[in-house]
């Protein structure tokens, strides 16, 4: 009985845990309820963010847009200004990049009881001024403001000179990356754009390869409006004209065409600028150069087909000769064209002697440039055909050979020149010494000392550089140096003949050679009297009375005619 007694006991037991254990599961089922209940919203609401990203993405990665204008017709569906700052907000977030780039900045403000929105960026502003303007608009009322709001903003309270208003949104963008500020009123189809740029720039210093020894020491910078504003003080013409255009898809670099309307031939401008515009890449990142090879070709021609200038001086003795000048922004440098082999080869320095001084100093160079390219293939030529040298002449040649081939001392020679300037480009200042130390003693003499080397190698290789580097266009002297180097192994391999041919070769490349339909060997070829005697002799101001006539020039005199020869013409 008692067994009995302890199994009902047990019975009961077991059904008072059940009855106890009851609400306990029931919790838990809650729980897992609300829980499956919390996770299939969370993932409702994960799916419907999905479907609303997914939209959007598959819109940036179909876009294909080629410029800015495409890029807001994309977006935008049309080029209008929109109407509304959150609109306005939208669009530029998605084709400028606000809100992700630290230095556009968007301040939305209100004026006058109008809701209004800066967009700039801030590198190229300046504040100071762009606060002025602000402080002004801030002590606006509704009272001040008429029915068209950009006139009174434009007209009455924004004191600046540059304002405009802007029609289209790509344009307008434009000229924000440029650097200039934009206002965007709430309602308004159009925007308030206003010039407070300001580059970062340093100010004109000497140029480091056209310097003189008595002359103007400002010289181009990195900035467009710096370097047109040097030119125009030497030119007070009202005929100098500035046309600004932008080339590139992405970089939009500003290129300026400069030229003296009733001088310069206008057929050669329009030419030039139609040119300018068919160029179609994303970009001129290294400014003009690229530009250069853009619209003149040339291909694997080594010799320049236009002249660079970074002096505002000589820049301006050639748009009163009837040349056009390109102007692009980033760069300190200018292109003249079209240009010459002989315009190549004069400097600033001979117009700033006398002219008897100014000639000798001319032929000096001419005579540097020539034995840059002919003096060693010449001396090669001697050697290995000693029969050919003069009488006069007996004393050059090697006196005794070298270990090494004399065709591989000169290509070792002009290797070693060639490293040693490149290295001198990267090398600082205060070690330029040391490494001109190293190249001449611990190379050259060890190297002559040696046997290595023969004398007379190293000192016409040292002879030829000079002359390279006499070369006032650095450009031409790099071009010399590449014909020097096919006319030794020209020599080296056909003797007499080979220098023959590829003088010849020389000659007819440099003939065949056209910088905008002008001859390159101008007035060599075609010859012309005049022109050769003011290629070799620095004539004075006023015996200069015409411009070179490859030019086809509108106007071709530089000093007017008298009186009385009027008459009599």
């Amino acid at each position: 009985m008692d067994s009995d007694w302890d199994e009902d006991n047990d019975e009961e037991d077991d059904e008072d845990d059940d009855e106890s254990d009851e609400p306990e599961r029931e919790r838990e089922r809650e729980r897992e309820r609300e829980s499956q209940g919390l996770s299939s919203k969370k993932l409702k609401k994960t799916k419907e963010s999905k479907k609303a990203v997914e939209p959007l993405q598959m819109k940036y990665n179909n876009e294909q847009s080629d410029s800015l204008k495409e890029s807001i017709m994309y977006w935008q569906g049309n080029n209008e200004i929109p109407t509304t700052l959150e609109g306005t907000k939208k669009i530029l977030t998605e084709v400028m990049g606000l809100g992700s780039s630290f230095d556009i900045a968007f301040r939305e403000m209100s004026f006058g009881g109008r809701e209004a929105a800066l967009v700039c960026v801030t590198g190229f502003t300046n504040d100071a001024i762009l606060d002025q303007i602000l402080k002004r608009l801030t002590y606006l009322t509704p009272q001040d403001i008429n029915t068209d709001v950009l006139a009174s903003f434009i007209g009455e309270y924004i004191p600046h000179l540059q304002v405009e208003k802007g029609k289209l949104l790509s344009d307008s963008v434009n000229k924000i990356l440029k650097g200039m500020s934009a206002i965007f009123v709430e309602g308004e189809s159009q925007v308030i754009l206003m010039d407070v740029r300001s580059y970062p720039m340093r100010s004109p210093s000497e140029p480091t390869i056209e310097r003189v020894v008595r002359g103007a020491r400002d010289g181009f910078t990195e900035t467009l409006l710096s370097n047109v504003s040097l030119v125009r003080r030497r030119i007070r013409d009202p005929g100098l004209k500035y046309e600004l255009h932008a080339v590139g898809r992405r970089t939009r670099t500003d290129v300026c065409v400069a030229y003296i309307d009733d001088i310069a031939d206008i057929v050669q401008v329009k030419a030039v600028i139609d040119k300018i515009k068919t160029v179609n890449i994303d970009g001129i990142p290294l400014a003009d150069k690229q530009l250069e090879e853009a619209i003149m070709g040339g291909g694997w021609n080594p010799y320049p087909l236009v002249r660079y200038s970074e002096r505002p001086d000589i820049v301006a003795s050639h748009l009163l000769e009837g040349r056009v000048v390109l102007f692009v922004d980033t760069s300190p440098s200018v292109m003249v064209l079209p240009t010459t082999f002989f315009d190549l080869c004069q400097h600033a320095e001979e117009n700033r002697q006398t002219p008897f001084i100014g000639s000798y100093l001319r032929w000096v160079r001419f005579i540097g440039i020539f034995s840059s390219m002919f003096l060693l293939p010449l001396w090669m030529l001697l050697v290995l055909h000693p029969e050919l040298k003069p009488a006069a002449l007996e004393f050059i040649g090697p006196q005794k050979m070298a270990r090494i081939p004399l065709l591989a001392q000169f290509l070792f020679v002009e290797f070693g020149v060639d490293l040693l300037r490149m290295a001198a480009v990267h090398t600082p200042t205060p070690l330029g010494s040391a490494m001109g130390l190293i190249a001449a003693v611990l190379i050259g003499d060890i190297a002559v000392q040696t046997g290595l080397f023969v004398n007379e190698v190293v000192l016409y290789m040292a002879v030829a550089a000079i002359g390279m580097f006499a070369t006032p266009s650095y450009e031409l002297g790099l071009a010399n140096r590449i014909v020097r180097l096919v006319l030794l192994l020209a020599v080296s391999a056909f003797q007499v003949p080979g220098f023959v041919i590829g003088s010849t070769l020389l000659v007819i490349l440099l003939t065949l050679n056209r910088s905008y339909n002008s001859s390159y060997l101008w007035p060599f070829i075609p010859f012309n009297a005049k022109g050769m005697g003011a290629i070799l002799l620095r004539k004075p101001v006023l015996s200069s009375k015409l411009r070179p006539s490859f030019n086809k020039t509108t106007d071709n005199t530089r000093v007017p005619q008298s009186k009385s020869n009027r008459r009599q013409s």
